[in-house]
């Protein structure tokens, strides 16, 4: 029978194995590093358009679907009212991440259920498809927009913590400020260099399949996409719809390689610290005009 190990030798064999675990544990950051490149996932973040210095600070997944679900709302003439209790819902029901989980055979970015006439699997994992249900029952509500949010939302979902939505609320309400063009310049992004390519085309599409057809966007030379803005400075709406486009294409611009967005006399660029700089009126020219064009740029 072999002689148990001495208390001296018990603890020479610990400091060996706490030792491999810290070289494994190194190993690994190593090759994660090696294999991404040192690159973490790009951040967003939303700023108060009032100066109270209230923000919030997301991931680029979770800004593509805040997008998604803005103009899914906005695209059929919803109030922002109505954006803030959907995006604070996606946030309580999925963290606004396309889960393909959730309490029994619930989905997508709002836990929405097949077996309860949500549509197909398929359709519930679509963003905007989803966004499209949530607004459509939310319009079945009376007076929802004079509800408390967490009252609104539990009429829809029927969940089983409705007052878990309240929460939410503030974060929803800047992303709502932001996505829906009210709050100009509030919404950045880093980018990210070296995603998948997007280019013109597929811009196009997704401005199609988040706003519609209406949203019209052109073509331009290189690898520009243009969007127009009716022509009317002085009407505000004419001034917010054009935000919500440019900070639409700046939620999507990890997923779409969007390399540069401007409007209304302001650019943003990826990997310049997210924010949105005043463009000099030598530069206006290149960088699309102020009034009534919003320039996507892309990086194929």
């Amino acid at each position: 029978m072999p002689e148990p190990p001495s208390p001296l030798r018990r603890g020479r064999l610990l400091r060996i194995g706490t030792a491999a675990a810290v070289l494994l544990a190194v190993v690994g950051y190593v090759t994660l590093q090696y294999v991404y490149g040192g690159k973490r996932e790009p951040r967003c973040t939303v700023v108060s358009g009032r100066g109270d210095g209230a923000s919030y600070t997301f991931t680029a997944e979770q800004a593509e679907n805040a997008a998604t679900v803005a103009a899914a709302g906005t695209s059929r003439g919803m109030p922002e009212r109505a954006v803030t209790i959907a995006l604070a819902t996606a946030l309580q029901e999925s963290g606004l991440r396309n889960i393909t989980h959730g309490d029994r055979d619930s989905l997508g970015l709002f836990q929405q259920r097949p077996s309860q006439g949500w549509g197909d699997e398929r359709q519930i994992m679509d963003p905007a498809y989803s966004a499209g249900r949530f607004y459509e029952h939310l319009a079945d509500v009376p007076g929802y927009s004079r509800l408390p949010l967490t009252v609104a939302a539990q009429r829809v979902q029927r969940s089983g913590y409705p007052q878990a939505y309240a929460k939410h609320e503030p974060d929803a309400a800047l992303l709502a400020a932001a996505l829906t063009g009210r709050a100009p310049a509030t919404f950045g992004c880093e980018g990210r260099a070296g995603t998948d390519p997007g280019g013109p085309a597929k811009v196009r599409a997704a401005l199609v399949r988040d706003f519609g057809r209406e949203v019209r966007p052109g073509g331009a030379p290189g690898r520009a996409v243009t969007v127009r803005v009716p022509a009317r400075p002085a009407d505000d709406r004419a001034s917010q719809r054009g935000w919500e486009l440019a900070h639409w294409a700046v939620a999507h611009s990890s997923a779409l390689h969007i390399e540069r967005v401007s409007y209304g006399g302001r650019e943003w660029r990826a990997g310049d610290s997210g924010k949105w700089r005043k463009v000099p009126a030598a530069g206006a020219a290149g960088a699309g005009r102020a009034a009534d064009e919003v320039r996507i740029v892309t990086g194929q």
